[in-house]
């Protein structure tokens, strides 16, 4: 009874070995560790390509009162194409600042607007409008003035970054918390100069400073798309040094990388695609925040190359399906960017609550 006993534990264990061979067999290296993991990434890219192709087709036909193919259906199908093209520059900024800015921190629960590009923008909209009223802040339009606030956001985040980080004491920590204290300075101001405005004039600056697609001004799309698609390629040639990156300092540095200089230039590039889509639409804080988290959660792995296109396309879809249906549905088009960041916003406090799970 015993020798049976035995050789049928040997042979559960010899079939358990065969097995477990045969799983590690099956186990690769590389940011797919399985093919069936390779197979899920490629699944989802096609679900999301089609369903963002979906969503652009019912958003230029629903409601287009002309026939299809006729002079009047594109004439309006043109109009709206430039939200369009708003909704893919406003993902590819949000996505590849924010997916870089986790990278860099090393801290998936913040955002680049931390830094205090979002509050700058609202300073800078109500100075305008507190110092010269409401026909300042009407001139205070077009091209030379997206210029200048692009500007002035990137100098300030490069002024800050510049004089934490260098020295041989200089810490990314002490900068964000530089930055919050500094953003949360330039929200008082604001705040103050607010209250002293009239009814009117208070109405006028809300519209300015609220996330809105329909804030974007056609005019400056040649500045934002080759300077988006510029800023964009360099990062997502730089995956491979992000991946370095994202192991920390000291590893960085061991394998040969100047992490330091890396972190710099990284900010920078992402300090200009904040500066892009805030200047474009004004402040979005919480969907760079939701577009990375389901990034991450989707892909499940470490590649930057594999986490940024998946970014971009989650990114879009958030946004050109919030606006399709507030807009067709609800009538209030307006409204997308408070759904968005009411959904980003609960996505925060949710994995916040999930303490140790990030």
């Amino acid at each position: 009874m015993l020798s049976k006993k035995t050789r049928t534990a040997e042979t559960d264990t010899a079939v358990e070995a065969t097995e477990a061979a045969t799983a590690d067999s099956r186990r690769q290296s590389g940011p797919f560790t399985t093919n069936g993991q390779r197979v899920k990434y490629f699944v989802l890219v096609a679900v999301l390509l089609a369903t963002g192709v979906g969503f652009t087709i019912a958003h230029m036909s629903y409601g287009n009162p002309m026939d299809f193919g006729t002079s009047g259906y594109w004439k309006i199908a043109e109009m709206r194409m430039n939200a369009i093209i708003t909704m893919i520059l406003v993902a590819f900024c949000q996505a590849f600042a924010t997916v870089s800015f986790h990278t860099a921190t090393n801290n998936r629960i913040i955002t680049p607007s931390i830094m205090g590009f979002e509050s700058l923008y609202v300073a800078v909209q109500t100075a305008v409008i507190f110092l010269f009223g409401t026909a300042g802040l009407a001139a205070f339009t077009g091209t030379t003035q997206f210029l200048l606030q692009s500007a002035l956001m990137v100098l300030f985040a490069v002024t800050l970054f510049t004089w934490l980080l260098s020295g041989r004491l200089g810490n990314i920590h002490v900068m964000l918390l530089v930055g919050i204290v500094i953003g949360g300075g330039l929200g008082s101001l604001s705040s103050f100069m607010q209250r002293l405005l009239e009814p009117n004039e208070f109405d006028v600056l809300t519209a300015r400073t609220f996330g809105n697609i329909s804030n974007a001004n056609t005019d400056n799309f040649p500045i934002v798309i080759p300077v988006v698609a510029v800023v964009c390629t360099i990062l997502y040639l730089r995956s491979r040094r992000m991946n370095v990156i994202a192991l920390g300092r000291d590893t960085a540095n061991n394998l040969g990388l100047n992490h330091k200089r890396e972190l710099m230039f990284l900010l920078l590039l992402i300090s200009i695609l904040m500066a892009m889509t805030t200047s474009m639409v004004g402040p979005m804080t919480f969907l760079g925040f939701l577009v990375a988290t389901l990034a991450y959660q989707f892909t499940d792995t470490y590649d930057h190359r594999l986490i940024l296109p998946v970014a971009v396309l989650v990114g879009y879809n958030v946004l050109i399906g919030a606006y399709f249906i507030m807009r067709n549905f609800f009538y209030a088009e307006g409204a997308v960017t408070v759904i968005i960041e009411l959904v980003g916003g609960s996505v925060f406090l949710f994995f916040i609550l999930r303490k140790g799970r990030l």
